[in-house]
């Protein structure tokens, strides 16, 4: 783990690092990328397509971003050098990609309770949808709304953007954890070394146990991890299976 940094993996971690940096720039002149470029829920007003890839290189602070590039820089190194460049990058953006479908299933079957609800009260969900839709600076085009919490719950479904990498980072935790199963791990408030066999699944268990205890919409999107997760251990145990069938 000590070696060069692969080229995807560097290339990654320059990209990031320039969505970043572009945020801020963009953002001091009063346009707010993540609007653009971050994920929303597909049956929002403010979805579009590209956000399914954009998503993963945007970021909400520098504390997101810096724990997702550290691990980017102390996994993805070893994945990559060990399963090689195209497979690497097949499994971080399916990974990604995995992560935002998980996220959306679940917020699918939320929206659709809400609407539902809204339906009963006699207001048009159609009306929340025609009033979520964000200007560039992230303030909503039209300031008149319905006050009624359900409706309130389902404008937030519809102008809250998923941003990071961690779909796809989880993706490769998996990956690192069934390539290296032996390798010690360990936090820096824990610091005593477990194996990644052992300390992955647990990562994996706690982001389970936080996503249903945390269902609402919050800052902290627990599916996507999972998503990216679930996608990583099926493509890693696809690659291992095609390596010993060559061998």
């Amino acid at each position: 783990m000590g070696q060069t940094i692969p080229a995807v993996t560097k290339n990654l971690l320059i990209i990031n690092g320039l969505f970043y940096l572009a945020t801020i720039i963009f953002e001091s002149k009063g346009i707010d990328l993540r609007v653009i470029l971050g994920a929303f829920y597909p049956g929002s007003p403010n979805f579009h397509v590209w956000q399914l890839i954009t998503h993963m290189f945007m970021h909400g602070d520098f504390t997101h971003i810096l724990f997702n590039m550290f691990a980017l820089y102390m996994f993805g190194s070893a994945v990559e050098n060990t399963i090689g460049s195209k497979e690497f990058i097949k499994l971080y953006l399916l990974a990604g990609l995995g992560g935002f479908a998980l996220y959306n299933l679940i917020n699918y079957y939320d929206v659709l309770t809400i609407i539902g609800h809204l339906k009963t009260l006699g207001i048009d969900p159609q009306q929340v949808y025609d009033l979520s839709l964000l200007a560039s600076d992230r303030t909503l085009v039209s300031g008149q709304y319905v006050n009624q919490v359900d409706a309130i719950r389902l404008r937030d479904a519809y102008i809250t953007p998923m941003v990071g990498a961690s779909g796809a980072i989880y993706g490769l935790l998996i990956a690192f954890a069934v390539l290296y199963p032996e390798a010690k791990l360990a936090l820096i408030f824990f610091p005593v070394g477990v194996k990644a066999k052992y300390f992955i699944p647990a990562i994996i268990a706690l982001e389970l146990f936080l996503g249903f205890k945390n269902y609402e919409w919050n800052n902290i999107a627990h599916f996507a991890h999972l998503g990216g997760a679930l996608i990583g251990f099926l493509l890693i145990r696809q690659w291992k299976k095609n390596l010993y069938r060559r061998n």
